[in-house]
């Protein structure tokens, strides 16, 4: 016998199938003698159709991504802050409307503060003006806090006749400390005291000195028509020593 002859592979025919790649069919197996079949025989395979491929898809995704984040990037741009920013002419994003609002709000807080600080100093100042009126007026009124001497018999010298001719003149006792201390500031109880720069002289510090000569020829030497000088001008302006004497605290002179 002679050889057999060998068939050729038979290719089927495919439909078409939009977006799937060409399908391949398996190689055509051929029987060989003994195995039941002819030997001109030829045994077709279906062709086996193969999974779409997933890397479409993966550049798909790749692609989504970046154009999300090239938005997320724009929007980024035209806000700042939460405030939306305008474009100039050539359409690139500006800072003005954001700057506006910026500068109001730095406008507001200055004028806010400024009122603050005028209220505040018109409170102080006010204060002020009431602690001064209620300063004038403690130092207005005389002040007689002072122990009350038992009699004349507690001073000596100058001091002494000055509580005498004190009472005399229709005082109270109670007026001897002011008179006291009045004098103690004025000329220490001294009767040849003189002031150098002004003349003021005697006890009292009479200006000019000889003003006490109505109570006595001898007014330069004796304390006794000083002292009445003294008395009958503390009378006639400040009504009382204690009188005279919150004056003196005062302004420093009387």
């Amino acid at each position: 016998m002679g050889r057999p002859q060998r068939s050729r592979p038979v290719q089927p025919t495919l439909p078409d199938q939009r977006g799937i790649p060409d399908q391949r069919s398996r190689p055509v197996q051929r029987s060989r003698p003994g195995q039941g079949s002819r030997p001109d025989q030829a045994v077709v395979l279906e062709p086996v159709r193969h999974r779409r491929p997933v890397r479409t898809f993966r550049a798909i995704g790749v692609f989504v991504l970046v154009v999300g984040a090239i938005s997320g990037v724009y929007l980024g741009l035209n806000r700042t802050d939460g405030v939306p920013r305008s474009l100039d002419a050539s359409g690139a994003p500006t800072s003005a409307t954001a700057d506006s609002v910026q500068d109001k709000a730095v406008a507001l807080a200055q004028a806010k503060a400024a009122a603050a600080a005028v209220e505040a100093a018109a409170r102080a100042e006010k204060a002020n003006e009431v602690a001064e009126r209620d300063e004038a007026a403690s130092r207005s009124q005389p002040r007689t806090s002072y122990p009350v001497p038992t009699s004349c018999k507690e001073y000596t010298g100058n001091r002494a006749l000055g509580c005498a001719l004190l009472l005399s003149a229709g005082f109270g006792l109670e007026e001897m400390p002011c008179l006291e201390k009045l004098w103690t500031k004025e000329s220490g109880w001294n009767h040849k005291s003189e002031n150098k720069s002004s003349g003021a002289y005697g006890i009292p510090q009479a200006l000019p000195g000889s003003k006490m000569a109505a109570y006595g020829a001898d007014w330069e030497t004796n304390p006794v028509p000083q002292i009445k000088w003294g008395l009958n001008y503390i009378e006639n302006r400040y009504k009382t020593p204690c009188g005279a004497w919150s004056f003196f605290q005062t302004h420093n002179w009387y």
